[in-house]
Parts: structure tokens; C-alpha cells; sequence
């Protein structure tokens, strides 16, 4: 029996998938649903999203292992990922990224290769993040920018669509593979004009439709 989505959260630890790289690239992806309103408060993620996360996770692993075998995209580098869950909520996303940044500001410390923890062992610095892709919301976009450049990290949206993020001179450091919303609106009113439609309706759905 499943637990709808108002149910306590399970498990608040948020997990990563990492691989090693040359280069490592960040990514944001909504592997969750964001926390249920009765329990946002403990930061917890709801139920997996399947189809909008999960299958994220394995484009990206897909499209590494296909650079990574091919010699003339980028001869003598093989690309790496950090990516992070952002549950399609904001606050965990900024934190996910605030992850990122304390590697990068780690990784310019002259102590970054004689570093100890509280029991004197030797701590694990990770390879700082070249880039981030994500995440998914124009919202979480806009905090996340407005830390990242600050950096000097590049963005990268994949479905981030508000016109207020093309304003390079708020946002320098983000780019994106979609066009912004006002793109989309005039290239669907050109759509309708040419072909002199009096009537249209759209339809929408989330996962299989078979």
C-alpha cells in the first residue's frame, strides 16, 4: 500500500550520484516531489518522480558515456557529474547548490591538499563543478544565478522559461536550450495567424500515456 502525498517523509537525507572526472559538470535535477505542505518544514522530499527525474539522471548518464567514448569531441578529458536532488523546490535547491560553491571555494584555498578533520584525519575535497545544468523551475533558477555568479559558475537551464532570466545584465552567467516564454507565446500566436485558426485547445500529460 502506498502513503499518499501529504504522508510523513521517510528519509531526509538528500543523496547524491557522483562521477569523477577531468571535468565535472553539476547538475539539479527534481528526482522528488517537492515536500508535502504539512511537513516542508523538515526539508524532506516527497515521492520520486519517476518520469520527470529518474529519467533526467540516465539522459545525463547517456550523453556523458557518449562524449566520453568519442575521441574527437573531447580528445584526453573525460567528463564527470555531481548531481544533486532539488526536489522542484527552492530552498533545497539553493542548498544543494551552497554544496557546490564550498567545493569551489575549498579548491582555492592554499590548504585544499593538507586539509584535516575534527579527528585528525585527512578531509575529502572534491573536484570543483565547471558548470551547472539545471534546475528546473525559473524560480530556483533565479536564487541559484544570483549566487553562482557570483563565482564566476556558468548555468545551463533545460526548462527554465521566465523572460526575466535572458536579462544578461542581472544574470550573465546563465544560458539555457529552451527559448523564454515570450518566445514561445509569439511563435504559438504565428502559428495560429498563419493558418487562420479561430479555435485551438491543448492537451497535457505527465508520464506514459499508453
Amino acid at each position: 500500500m502506498t502513503g499518499s502525498v501529504e504522508d510523513p517523509p521517510r528519509n531526509t537525507k538528500l543523496r547524491t550520484a557522483r562521477i569523477e572526472g577531468d571535468i565535472v559538470l553539476g547538475a539539479l535535477f527534481p528526482v522528488h516531489y517537492s515536500p508535502p505542505k504539512a511537513f516542508v518544514f523538515a526539508r524532506a522530499c516527497g515521492k520520486i518522480r519517476e518520469f520527470y527525474g529518474i529519467q533526467r539522471i540516465e539522459t545525463l548518464f547517456y550523453t556523458l558515456d557518449k562524449i566520453n567514448e568519442n575521441n574527437s569531441i573531447l580528445p584526453n578529458v573525460t567528463l564527470g557529474c555531481d548531481i544533486r536532488d532539488s526536489c522542484w523546490y527552492s530552498s533545497i535547491a539553493l542548498e544543494q547548490s551552497i554544496d557546490f560553491i564550498k567545493d569551489a571555494i575549498a579548491s582555492n584555498t592554499d590548504l585544499t591538499n593538507n586539509v584535516t578533520d575534527q579527528k585528525g584525519c585527512r578531509a575529502e575535497r572534491l573536484k570543483p563543478i565547471a558548470g551547472l545544468v539545471g534546475p528546473g523551475s525559473s524560480d530556483s533558477s533565479v536564487q541559484i544565478q544570483n549566487l553562482l555568479q557570483i563565482f564566476h559558475i556558468p548555468q545551463i537551464g533545460y526548462s527554465a522559461t521566465s523572460m526575466s532570466l535572458s536579462d544578461k545584465g542581472r544574470f550573465g552567467y546563465f544560458l539555457r536550450v529552451v527559448p523564454p516564454d515570450n518566445y514561445q507565446a509569439q511563435a504559438l500566436i504565428d502559428l495560429v495567424v498563419n493558418f487562420n485558426w479561430t479555435y485551438i485547445s491543448t492537451v497535457h500529460t505527465e508520464g506514459k500515456t499508453i
